[in-house]
């Protein structure tokens, strides 16, 4: 399968694959994914391989230890000609003898998906408040789509409160990495930098190129990405999906010890 325009975010991908196995029992091994990403590959070391178990998820480090292994036993391969195929369009099967080439809407499952989780008519009454004012900055990558869809067209945020959500392959010759240092443009939008009084929005987000990494702000501060499991157990009944749900929360490399506070004033299991 393909996604449209061929754009798929990689945590589209991932819920692409869960709603697969759900539907055709299980027989989706899983997703090759071609991003932006820290792993340079390809003919100009432009594009990182990725591959999402069938679960949807990152194949852990035994399953890409064991894919290295086998590569290293090829001794030929194969290959199929397929004809072009317009991307631009949805399609639901083009069959080329044993094989099947899908063009899904890249959006739609993920938003559906989003709608499970969190409560749209909620965040909706909330962003359309006179006294909120956000911005979203999709630094060119495959968030625009995402953000014009989810933001503007499902909660009613003005299309002129996003930047950048228009996808350029070279990402408008900036870096798209949501950090203060190559997101400048939105943390001075947001005042972040700035100790003086301003008209500076409430909400600031920024996503990287293919979209499973973001940055948070708020009105002159950063949240530092490492609180950010902290502050979903924190405010977890307020997501429809983790509501009453959840009995503990797990600390990684990358998290704050504030998860551990969390966990201890809620009584949720610390591992």
């Amino acid at each position: 399968m393909i996604g449209q325009n061929g754009l798929l975010s990689t945590p589209a991908v991932s819920a692409l694959i869960r709603k697969l196995n759900e539907e055709k029992n299980g027989s989706c091994v899983g997703g090759i994914l071609l991003t932006a990403s820290h792993n340079p590959g390809g003919e100009n070391e432009d594009f990182g391989i990725k591959f999402n178990c069938e679960n949807g998820g990152p194949a852990p480090e035994s399953l890409t230890d064991e894919i290295f292994n086998q590569t290293l036993k090829i001794k030929s391969f194969t290959q199929i000609q397929i004809p072009k195929i317009n991307i631009d369009e949805v399609h639901e099967g083009h069959k080329f003898g044993d094989y099947t080439v899908s063009v899904v809407d890249s959006c739609s499952n993920y938003i559906d998906l989003m709608k499970k989780l969190f409560n749209f008519p909620q965040i909706k009454a909330f962003v359309g408040r006179q006294d909120f004012k956000m911005t979203f900055d999709g630094m060119h990558g495959v968030a625009g789509p995402y953000a014009k869809k989810i933001f503007t067209n499902e909660l009613g945020v003005p299309e002129s409160d996003l930047m950048r959500c228009d996808v350029l392959e070279d990402f408008g010759g900036g870096h798209p990495d949501p950090n203060l240092t190559y997101a400048a443009e939105l943390v001075k939008k947001m005042g972040v930098a700035s100790s003086e009084a301003g008209e500076f929005p409430d909400f600031g987000a920024a996503c990287d190129g293919d979209a499973d990494r973001n940055m948070i702000l708020g009105k002159q501060f950063f949240v530092t990405p490492s609180d950010s499991i902290a502050i979903i157990a924190a405010n977890s009944d307020c997501i429809p999906f983790l509501k009453g749900k959840m009995t503990g929360a797990a600390r990684s490399m990358p998290t704050s010890a504030a998860l551990d506070r969390v966990n201890e004033k809620l009584g949720l299991a610390n591992y």
